[in-house]
C-alpha cells in the first residue's frame, strides 16, 4: 500500500517517522520544506501538492493544526480531493470537530474514495516510538484494509464505530487530560506551601488513587522546569473550544469545561500561544512566587518502551 502523509508536525512527523523506519511506500508534503528534505534524505517521496500527492497513492493520510487548515488542505484547488478517485482512503488523523470531519467525509464519498477519522493519543513521545493510541471512525472494511499501516503508528487500535466518532472520543480525553493538568497546577502549589518534599510527592500521587497519565508524564517536565510536552498552548485551547461546542450542539450544559477553558485562556494571554501547555501550572508559581522544581527529572520525555507491533483493543 502506498501511503501519503499531510502534514509533518510535532506529532505528524513522528507518525510518518514510523512509517518511514517500517519500510513503507511514503510520499510526504509539508509547508516546512526543511521537515520534507529530512524525510527525502531518509527515502521519502515529496510531492508538489496535496492533489498530486492523492493521486499517487493509496491512502492519504492528514495530521494538521486545526479545522480551517485541513479543509484548505482537502478543498483546494490543488487540494486532495481533486486527486482523489475510487476506493482510496483519506485518514483525517488531526484532532477535528466531528461534524467537520464528515462534512469534507461527504465530498470524499462523492470520489466514491472513503472516508476515516482517526486522531491519537498519548503523548508526542509514544508517537515517536509507534506506541501511541489510535481511535478510527468509519467503514469497518476499511478500517480493517489500513490496519497494517495502523499498526507500526500505533500500539493500541480501537474502531469507534461510524465517522466521526473516532473525533468525539478524542475530544473528550483531550477535555480530560486539560482537567488533571489544569488540577495539577493547584495541587503541586499545595505541596510546595506544605513543605513537602517534591520528589516523594510525585511518587506518592503515581501510587495513589490521585494518579492519571498526565501526571506521569507532563509533572515530569514541569518539575524540571522545560515544560516541554511538545504540545502548545494554543492546541489545548483550540480542543476545549472543541469539546464546549460540541456540548451545546448536544444541548448539555457543562460546569467545569468553561472554567478551565478560562484557566487556559489565561494562561495564553501570559505565555503566549506557542507556550507548552504544561506552562499552564506556571500561573500559580507565578502567583504565589513558587517554583515547582525538583531533581531527576527530565527535561523532555523520551517513550523506553519497546517498539513492538500493534494491535486492535
Amino acid at each position: 500500500m502506498k501511503v501519503g502523509f499531510i502534514g509533518l508536525g510535532n506529532v505528524g512527523g513522528k507518525l510518518a517517522g514510523s512509517l518511514l523506519r517500517n519500510k513503507f511506500d511514503l510520499t510526504v508534503i509539508d509547508l516546512d520544506k526543511k521537515l520534507t528534505k529530512s524525510f527525502f534524505d531518509l527515502g521519502a517521496k515529496v510531492t508538489n501538492s496535496a492533489k498530486e500527492l492523492a493521486e499517487t497513492v493509496d491512502l492519504i493520510i492528514t495530521c494538521l493544526p486545526s479545522p480551517q487548515v485541513c479543509a484548505e488542505v482537502m478543498e483546494g484547488k490543488d487540494g486532495v480531493l481533486n486527486g482523489l478517485s475510487e476506493n482510496k482512503i483519506w485518514l483525517e488523523m488531526s484532532t477535528t470537530d466531528e461534524a467537520e470531519v464528515k462534512r469534507i467525509g461527504k465530498k470524499v464519498i462523492a470520489k466514491k474514495a472513503i472516508p476515516l477519522d482517526g486522531p491519537v493519543s498519548g503523548g508526542c513521545h509514544r508517537a515517536a516510538t509507534g506506541n501511541i493510541a489510535i481511535f478510527v471512525g468509519g467503514e469497518r472494511n476499511a478500517f480493517e484494509k489500513i490496519l497494517p499501516v495502523l499498526n507500526v503508528m500505533g500500539k493500541k487500535i480501537l474502531h469507534t464505530g461510524k465517522l466521526g466518532t473516532a473525533s468525539v472520543l478524542k475530544v473528550i480525553t483531550n477535555y480530560l487530560a486539560s482537567v488533571h493538568l489544569a488540577a495539577l497546577g493547584e495541587a503541586w502549589a499545595v505541596a510546595k506551601k506544605s513543605k513537602l518534599d517534591l520528589n516523594k510527592t510525585f511518587k506518592g500521587i503515581a501510587v495513589s488513587s490521585g494518579n492519571s497519565f498526565v501526571h506521569e508524564t507532563e509533572s515530569q517536565v514541569i518539575l524540571n522546569g522545560s515544560y516541554n510536552i511538545n504540545f502548545t498552548m494554543d492546541l489545548v485551547k483550540k480542543d476545549l473550544n472543541l469539546f464546549n461546542e460540541l456540548s451545546k450542539k448536544i444541548n448539555t450544559p457543562l460546569e467545569i469545561s468553561p472554567f478551565i477553558l478560562d484557566i487556559f485562556k489565561d494562561a495564553e494571554k501570559k505565555y503566549g500561544p506557542k507556550a507548552w501547555s504544561s506552562m499552564v501550572v506556571k500561573r500559580l508559581e507565578d502567583k504565589f512566587n513558587l517554583d515547582f522544581r525538583a531533581l531527576g527529572f527530565p527535561d523532555e520525555l523520551v517513550d523506553n518502551e519497546k517498539e513492538e507491533k500493534g494491535y486492535e483493543i
